[in-house]
């Protein structure tokens, strides 16, 4: 798997969230294009699992175990990445969890507490010991994981919605105070992708689906598929009924403008937050 013409030829890269969805893929496309992968995430089976896949593709990886809301984890995360391949040239911050699904006002502390410690401060804590030690290189590359509901509102998912909107800023101000320094930061930010998250679950009730959709949505959505879809249902009509592409993205294609972002190619490019949506945003 390893190519000398790869896009990401010998260039360490770290890849949070890496055990599934977005993560998982990147790890086989990053990989592909000659990046050294450090993998990490909370799931050591999943997580071993991928690193596995690319070493016996012929690819370089390890894989440590990190809870991304930790300050301890991700600095021992990144001292392992460093001490291991010498040097960090790009990181993908990519893990992530959706949380409850409830309207604002009956949205949980303990909900908000957790999607806001993992999506957003796991991210900043990331970017935090990934910076200092490209400054020390004189230059590097991170993209974080936003979503499209970090650009526009998303019914039934503050905290979500509220952490993703808190990556889009951090990334543009990351970007700016760093430029100068070589170093430059990007967001991708996903829509409806096929991905194990958007599938958790089972069915939808009532008060879950009034939380997700409009009451005309939810109206059109019953006279689909009935009055009590499963996620998958309600994840496949959404999209094909809001995307202009009509379908759901894969994970891989967002890992491709990741690494795209992390590459060479993409030098003049930082504080940009990139929809990987079919065109949902752009309506």
């Amino acid at each position: 798997m390893s190519n000398k013409n790869g896009i990401l030829h010998d260039k360490v890269a770290l890849i949070t969230g890496a055990a599934s969805g977005i993560g998982r893929a990147s790890a086989l496309v990053f990989a592909r294009e000659g990046a050294r992968l450090v993998l990490a995430d909370v799931n050591e089976r999943d997580g071993e699992d991928i690193s596995g896949s690319v070493k016996e593709s012929g690819g370089e990886s390890i894989f440590v175990k990190c809870d991304v809301s930790s300050a301890a984890d991700v600095e021992s995360l990144i001292s392992k990445a460093v001490g291991v391949f010498g040097r960090l040239d790009c990181a993908f911050n990519n893990a992530g969890i959706s949380g409850e699904q409830a309207p604002t006002g009956q949205c949980s502390d303990d909900n908000w507490d957790l999607v806001i410690s993992v999506n957003l401060k796991g991210v900043w804590l990331c970017m935090k010991h990934e910076i200092n030690h490209m400054l020390k290189q004189g230059k590097g590359a991170i993209v974080n994981t936003s979503s499209v509901g970090g650009l526009v509102a998303l019914r039934g998912h503050p905290a979500y919605a509220a952490s993703k909107g808190g990556v889009v800023q951090l990334t543009r101000t990351a970007a700016v105070e760093y430029a100068r320094a070589g170093i430059r930061v990007n967001a991708v930010c996903p829509g409806w992708i096929d991905t194990p998250i958007l599938y958790a679950g089972g069915e939808l009730n009532q008060d879950e689906l009034a939380a997700a959709v409009t009451p005309e949505f939810a109206a059109l959505l019953s006279a689909i598929v009935g009055k009590n879809p499963t996620r998958a249902q309600l994840v496949n009509v959404m999209a094909g009924l809001t995307t202009p592409m009509g379908r759901l993205g894969s994970a891989q294609e967002v890992s491709e403008v990741a690494a795209w972002l992390c590459s060479d190619a993409a030098s003049y490019v930082t504080g940009q937050c990139l929809a990987v949506d079919g065109g949902l945003t752009a309506q």
